[in-house]
């Protein structure tokens, strides 16, 4: 299928700024330009209600900001841990709110976004044990949250996806609790792979393989493997204990493969798994409603398979 025309579009307006590659951009013009793209997401959709909660993290106190979808149904309800993107060195709870919106409301989860450690202030492994201490600490907090404990499941975006994917396999190691359902959208996963889409979209599809060894390289300080699986999930050795997964990628996303391999891995080895890929679409569409329309039926699209994956 054909580029989409709003993504096309984009395309053409980025190419036409003439942008530095990333490997010349400082952290902090990373982070700015990571929240001006997702300026684009539009007003943020309304929900009943927006909480927030601290917990005690390995590196000190951690933020949670809790979303409660539109329509919710009774108590207790079905949530989701949720892990924001930007290469694990941007993003944060404020330029993701809309993405959380967007997640509770299409799924009719509460929505528990982790305000996990960025690098290079901290490098890995600090986003992990921030991600996997608050994983356990909502687990054994669902009654006080109103999580029902047989539908609690795990989630991210992109490199949030990469972290949602390994805090998992940690979970499912250690048999500390029990998740649901882990959900993938456009996750990182091999970040040494050779992949034909990291071919062929190497650079014009927004994220672009500058990109990822830009953050990469923050990401991992001196002494990191990326082939570590605690990197690069999908080069873990057994898969066979994780929970029931749900993997969404972009047809024109240098990430595409890597996405549909850890699916092949996960149904090969016994997990139940549905895979989509959304046709005509880039990285981070569903960040950029306002200049994608396409983004309202990918959510649509998403909450029907959590639901069902849920139920």
């Amino acid at each position: 299928m054909p580029l989409d025309p709003g993504a096309k579009r984009f395309l053409d307006r980025l190419a036409a700024l003439n942008p530095p590659s990333v490997l010349a951009l400082t952290v902090a013009e990373r982070r700015l330009g990571l929240q001006q793209l997702l300026s684009f997401s539009g007003p943020p959709p309304a929900v009943s209600r927006v909480g927030k909660r601290t917990l005690a993290g390995p590196g000190g106190l951690l933020e949670l900001r809790i979303y409660t979808p539109a329509d919710p149904g009774s108590l207790p309800l079905p949530a989701l841990i949720y892990f924001h993107g930007g290469g694990l060195v941007a993003g944060s709870l404020e330029t993701h709110d809309p993405i959380c919106r967007s997640l509770s409301n299409a799924s009719g989860c509460l929505v528990l976004a982790v305000d996990y450690r960025l690098a290079p202030e901290h490098p890995f492994p600090a986003a992990i044990t921030d991600g996997y201490e608050a994983t356990l600490w909502i687990a054994a907090h669902t009654a006080e949250l109103g999580i029902d404990p047989q539908r609690l499941g795990i989630c991210g975006d992109s490199a949030g996806a990469t972290l949602a994917a390994v805090v998992c396999q940690a979970i499912a190691a250690a048999s500390e609790t029990h998740l649901a359902l882990q959900f993938l959208l456009c996750p990182i996963l091999d970040f040494c792979a050779t992949t034909a889409s990291r071919r062929e979209y190497a650079t014009g599809y927004l994220v672009d393989l500058a990109t990822l060894d830009h953050d990469l390289k923050h990401y991992l300080g001196s002494d990191a493997n990326p082939a570590d699986p605690r990197i690069s999930p999908l080069r873990a050795a057994d898969l066979r204990d994780l929970p029931p997964t749900c993997i969404h990628t972009a047809e024109f996303d240098p990430l595409r493969d890597e996405g549909a391999a850890y699916a092949e891995r996960l149904k090969d080895a016994g997990v139940k798994t549905i895979y989509r890929c959304h046709s005509g679409m880039i990285h981070l569409f569903y960040g950029m409603g306002t200049l994608i329309p396409y983004a309202a039926s990918a959510y649509r699209l998403i909450g029907t398979d959590i639901r069902s994956m849920l139920a």
